[in-house]
């Protein structure tokens, strides 16, 4: 019904009709009779922002997530007027909007096909309680359309007839269902019709969302403050979508290779005699390893930036004779400073006033490890500065190589919502707010003042920083893992779906804690967890402690030969997952792929959950139910090598794959160039003059990548790396390997071993650059051959 001129629906309000328009460049506002402005800004043919007030004017534009480096640029825009709507067009989408409500419907402008549309569209419930306006959106869903995304939610992979809430939550022992829990992501991803889009709602309030639970064809999302602010972002790819939303809130630098290693956690692994005798037992047993963790034991009575000399009476030493044996040592810190007036850190940030406070002035006081604490407000530049440089200790003096945040939710203890009580009020780098709204920010704007310091001490070396919690644009800052899961195959699928998730929400350096974090896993869990966690861009064991050992080596020695055979085989493609995250960081491209986001074209890709791509040429599926000697799987569309048998496959249906313990289904993309090191305890262990190139056959064509530089440092900013380009070309007489180089680098190494997997024929010749060369000269032995690093051009002939 009308009242008052403005709609009203279960105690909603709606803008009325435009009354008015202006243009600013790329900038459009549409104003309506009752005071509602809609700010449609044009950031790319692909990206528009829809940003709503209901008062008239807008508050200070002001975003933690985008990325000061994000694409701007469109090749097309135009307006035009008709009688009942106004259409934004650009050069790939018609975006139009109802004189009569402000309501958007936004189409392809190749094939004018609808893309997105408002439902309800903008709306807003006026809450007394809250004291403001709740925001909301109800957009239609479309025939058969599937979401995806908001990050590590422990459910399906397609988030259809779901609701979610996003508050980052301490969620110790989480369930499949559990929701919050530890990150706020608000970005997913819808697809129908083979047409894909993004939408992310760049709202740090709790925010909800709903897929079609509530009302069957319609999605929604609202918040509980703040602004109606969300970026449509079109593909028609999904590739496309998860690239552009990843360019908008960043990507991370390239990590040390040593990060991208095993890494080995507990807690709590002190005093120094343990961590000696783990870290030795890694190298007596040949298991390799590149970093051993310390959790909250190592501190003085849990106080951050300190070092409990009992159990580590020289820190220098110890983490010099860890490095010296190949391991890094990382070391927890958490937000939490105890109130301690003889504890340094403590003095300098109450004499600073860097301390949240309470609306009516004292500081914010909450419980955790030490007891109680104050928490800095990181949301202040001048502190954040100051947590920088607390690291110099810990990082140039002591020589700790990495950090992880954890209980940045931010959690505290003994309360019910397990966080700082609503009125806690924050800086918001100037802009004034409660914790209602710089909560979900709270553990990223830690996250990025530790990043800064790591890398501010560490330099000239990258730095590595881990955290439990983020909000969209922390993959610019560290990488994360999913929190205090359980050791539960339940959990291995629940860990399977979070990566895959977080990858597709543009935070591609994720991973589990390896075994489950709470609870004691059997030997085979354990294994089958090492697999999964062999092809995750982040690989570490962490556990509990408080029910046994959780080492490679603590079952029977089946499960440690299982173990060591996987992270071996997660050494030697180092150089593979390298190049991934060089395409992650440089070309936003996830590092691990779901299979819709692979093949969104196949329908049967849709609701797949538990294969996924790593890197482009892999196929991955981990065995995750007990006693199993195989499962069934499904094999995307294309031709595929068994990585055990070579075997060749053709994709497209659901097959039975045999898998023993000591193995899991893994698969090649035919026609690709998979790089591998040799085996090594640690990265930089070994110099080597060949690199490995498995070269599996393919008719017709396949490209590939090989990304290399010195692995630590900054020099490959300067152009100090090589990226070469691999061309296969496949014939059925004949296959051809073409190689363009691009960069500065001179690898250390000076050949490459080919092994040439599913030739339909019988070698008879090579040539290498144009040049013949007899097959003893390339010690050419089943199916292998060494050619030096510079070839440009192999052709093996039938």
């Amino acid at each position: 019904m009308i009242l008052n001129t403005e709609l009203e629906y279960k105690g909603n309000l709606f803008p009325t009709n435009i009354i008015g328009y202006s243009k600013d460049v790329d900038i459009l506002h549409f104003t309506t009779d009752n005071n509602v402005i809609l700010q449609l800004t044009v950031l790319r043919d692909s990206v528009l922002r829809f940003r709503y007030t209901t008062v008239g004017k807008f508050n200070r534009d002001f975003s933690y997530a985008i990325d000061k480096d994000a694409s701007r640029g469109y090749n097309h825009l135009e307006i035009s007027e008709e009688k009942d709507k106004y259409l934004v067009t650009t050069a790939k989408l018609i975006c139009e909007i109802h004189k009569s409500d402000l309501r958007i419907s936004i189409y392809d402008a190749t094939d004018k096909s609808i893309v997105c549309e408002d439902e309800l569209g903008f709306h807003w419930e006026e809450s007394y309680h809250l004291g403001g306006d709740i925001v909301k959106m109800s957009k239609a869903s479309q025939t058969g359309e599937s979401y995806y995304g908001l990050g590590d939610k422990p459910q399906h992979l397609n988030l259809k007839g779901r609701r979610f809430e996003n508050w980052a939550t301490d969620s110790y022992a989480f369930g499949k269902d559990t929701d919050p829990i530890y990150k706020a992501i608000p970005f997913y991803t819808g697809l129908h019709n083979n047409k894909s889009y993004g939408i992310f709602f760049d709202n740090s309030f709790r925010t909800f969302f709903d897929f079609c639970h509530e009302r069957r064809n319609v999605t929604s999302f609202w918040a509980q403050g703040g602004e109606m602010n969300y970026y449509f972002i079109y593909g028609p790819k999904m590739q496309d979508v998860v690239a552009s939303y990843t360019d908008l809130t960043g990507t991370p630098e390239l990590p040390p290779l040593w990060a991208l290693g095993y890494h080995q956690c507990k807690w709590s692994y002190y005093p120094e005699s343990k961590v000696k005798e783990i870290t030795s037992t890694f190298r007596k047993l040949k298991i390799p390893c590149d970093a051993i963790y310390l959790d909250i034991d190592y501190m003085d009575g849990f106080r951050c930036f300190t070092w409990n000399n009992e159990y580590f009476p020289e820190p220098k030493r110890m983490v010099k004779e860890l490095a010296d044996n190949g391991f890094k040592t990382v070391v927890i810190i958490d937000p939490g400073i105890k109130i301690d007036k003889d504890y340094g850190v403590f003095k300098e940030a109450l004499e600073k006033d860097y301390f949240c406070k309470r609306a009516d002035g004292p500081y914010m006081k909450g419980k955790v490890w030490p007891g109680e604490c104050y928490f800095p407000d990181f949301t202040r530049r001048e502190v954040r500065e100051w947590w920088a440089g607390l690291f110099k200790e810990l990082i140039e003096d002591i020589g700790v190589k990495g950090v992880w945040n954890d209980m940045n939710e931010p959690a505290v203890m003994d309360v019910p919502g397990k966080t700082f009580p609503p009125d806690v009020r924050h800086d918001y780098d100037g802009n004034p707010c409660s914790h209602q709204k710089a909560h979900n920010i709270y553990g990223m704007q830690m996250a990025r003042a530790t990043y800064h310091g790591v890398k501010r001490f560490n330099y000239p070396k990258r730095p590595f920083v881990i955290t439990r919690s983020a909000y969209s644009g922390t993959q610019r800052y560290t990488s994360t893992w999913m929190g205090d899961n359980v050791a539960s195959w339940e959990h291995l699928q629940i860990a399977n779906i979070q990566a895959q998730r977080l990858a597709l929400s543009g935070f591609s350096f994720a991973g589990s804690d390896i075994g489950g974090f709470a609870e004691q896993p059997n030997g085979e869990l354990y294994a089958r967890w090492i697999q999964l966690g062999t092809f995750h861009p982040f690989c570490r064991t962490h556990s509990s402690g408080d029910h046994g050992d959780q080492e490679p080596w603590a079952f029977d020695e089946d499960v440690t030969d299982v173990v060591r055979k996987f992270i071996e085989i997660r050494y030697q493609l180092l150089p593979y997952l390298y190049t991934a995250f060089y395409k992650y960081s440089h070309e936003n491209d996830p590092i691990i792929k779901s299979l819709v986001l692979f093949d969104q074209e196949d329908p049967q890709t849709h609701f797949r959950t538990d294969e996924y791509i790593y890197g482009n040429q892999i196929l991955v599926c981990p065995i995750n139910e007990p006693h199993s000697k195989g499962r069934r799987m499904y094999i995307p569309r294309g031709e595929w090598y068994n990585f055990w048998t070579k075997e060749l496959v053709v994709g497209g249906k659901e097959t039975w794959v045999d898998s023993d313990l000591d193995d899991m289904p893994v698969f090649v993309k035919a026609g690709a160039i998979i790089p591998k090191y040799p085996i090594q305890q640690y990265v930089g262990e070994k110099t080597f003059d060949e690199v490995s190139l498995d070269v599996y056959y393919k008719e017709g064509k396949e490209d590939s990548e090989l990304y290399e530089d010195s692995f630590d440092g900054y020099d490959y900013t300067k152009g100090r790396y090589s990226l070469m380009k691999f061309n296969l070309a496949g014939n059925g007489e004949k296959l051809v390997i073409r190689i363009h180089k691009r960069g500065q680098y001179i690898t250390p190494y000076t050949n490459f071993k080919i092994n040439l997997f599913g030739l339909p024929f019988e070698v008879k010749s090579i040539k290498v650059d144009n040049e013949e060369v007899a097959l003893k000269d390339l010690k050419f032995k089943n199916n292998s051959l060494v050619v030096t690093k510079e070839f440009t051009n192999l052709q093996v002939i039938g």
